[in-house]
């Protein structure tokens, strides 16, 4: 590694523009690692340039993604630990860029091109993106609901939304293949609530995908779902419906294809996932929020020194109520990730479960496994009990 550590010391803040390692040999710590330079955020106080420069590390792992960020120092020695298990890295800066290759043996082969031309540095930790919703672009549904003007630039106060809207998009747009071409594609969003969602799916789906989409928007609040209808009408959406309903009631299909329910307080997530479940849904997207049921039954002796803390207790409850539904799904023949949704800077409950169907069916030790889980914790999930009704 003397040949790489060499070549990583000619790295500095001034000069880095990114980093990239992939071929993984042990797939299970990583698929691929990257490395760019962010600016410091810092609340005052004098500071050079050279100090305000962080090398931000992004960890590939399976369906999730890891950040940390790291001085030169450290960033020089935690490429030398990850290129023990990489086959091959692709280094550019300002004034060069390198190449270096592993081999089983430990071999190491590095080869660096000067530059001809000159490269600047990125440094923002929010880098200019080519959103799947256009800013810039009038939106017309946006404009109505707030987040843009009619110039079709961002309203300041909404711009957080606008991310959020296109966050979601890019989970739809991963699923595409999954969802049927030659006929009408039936999509239910439960707790649709103001509809920033749902009228971007439809937008994105048919009029920027052409897919022949039936849309059904369901919530509680008439003078919401009222409103919606009117601006879905004023679009001439035609295949985009608004329904006042309650979840566990809702009997308007008998098959849908693709589920959403976006912060369904507490167990009407549950119903909502159960009944997707019985439509063999191929697509479910739920971000679960409220997730007070477990924590009134969770009871773990061994636990209990974490869990007297109420904080602490409730905390662990949203995550051990996210878990077990991902593993019910699996066992109904999902393939299921969790995921970040948005930044928990915006909201603590930014979990995003997706499942896609496959059929597979879960093996005796996986089901037991579960059970087991459930024992340990003293708790019988909703979402079980609706399956066995």
């Amino acid at each position: 590694m003397e040949k790489l550590a060499a070549l990583l010391e000619q790295v500095n803040e001034q000069n880095f523009i990114r980093l990239i390692m992939s071929g993984s040999r042990e797939k299970q710590l990583a698929q691929k690692v990257t490395f760019r330079p962010v600016q410091r955020s810092h609340k005052g106080g004098e500071e050079t340039a050279e100090n305000c420069i962080l090398f931000q590390e992004t960890v590939h792992r399976n369906a999730q993604v890891f950040h940390r960020s790291y001085s030169a120092a450290d960033f020089r020695v935690r490429v030398c630990e990850w290129m023990r298990s990489m086959r091959q890295m692709v280094l550019e800066t300002t004034e060069f860029e390198g190449t270096v290759l592993t081999g089983k043996k430990g071999t190491v082969t590095v080869k660096v091109r000067r530059r001809t031309s000159e490269r600047t540095q990125p440094l923002t930790h929010n880098r200019v993106r080519n959103y799947l919703l256009p800013e810039g672009e009038k939106i017309d549904f946006l404009v109505d609901l707030g987040v843009m003007n009619e110039q079709g630039k961002i309203v300041h106060a909404y711009y957080d939304k606008f991310r959020q809207i296109n966050r979601f998009l890019e989970f739809i747009r991963d699923v595409l293949p999954e969802l049927p071409k030659n006929r009408e594609i039936t999509i239910i969003d439960f707790g649709c609530g103001k509809s920033y969602l749902t009228f971007a799916m439809y937008y994105y789906l048919h009029l920027q995908n052409g897919l022949d989409v039936r849309m059904i928007g369901l919530d509680l609040k008439k003078e919401v779902i009222d409103r919606c209808n009117t601006l879905a009408r004023k679009y001439d959406y035609r295949k985009l419906t608004f329904l006042q309903g309650d979840i566990a009631e809702y009997q308007g299909v008998d098959r849908a294809d693709m589920v959403v329910t976006l912060h369904a307080c507490d167990t009407a997530t549950d119903l909502a996932l159960a009944k997707a479940v019985r439509w063999n849904a191929k697509v479910i997207l739920s971000v679960p929020c409220c997730q007070h049921e477990l924590n009134g039954q969770i009871h773990c002796d061994m636990l209990q020194p974490i869990l007297q803390y109420g904080i602490l207790k409730e905390r662990s409850a949203a995550l051990f109520t996210d878990g077990l539904r991902g593993e019910l799904l699996k066992q109904h023949g999902y393939r299921v990730t969790l995921s970040e949704f948005i930044d928990m800077e915006h909201t603590p409950k930014n979990i995003l479960i997706r499942a896609v169907y496959t059929g597979r069916k879960p093996t005796d030790q996986e089901r037991e496994a579960y059970k087991r889980t459930c024992a340990f914790l003293g708790v019988r999930p909703m979402l079980d009990r609706l399956f066995e009704q």
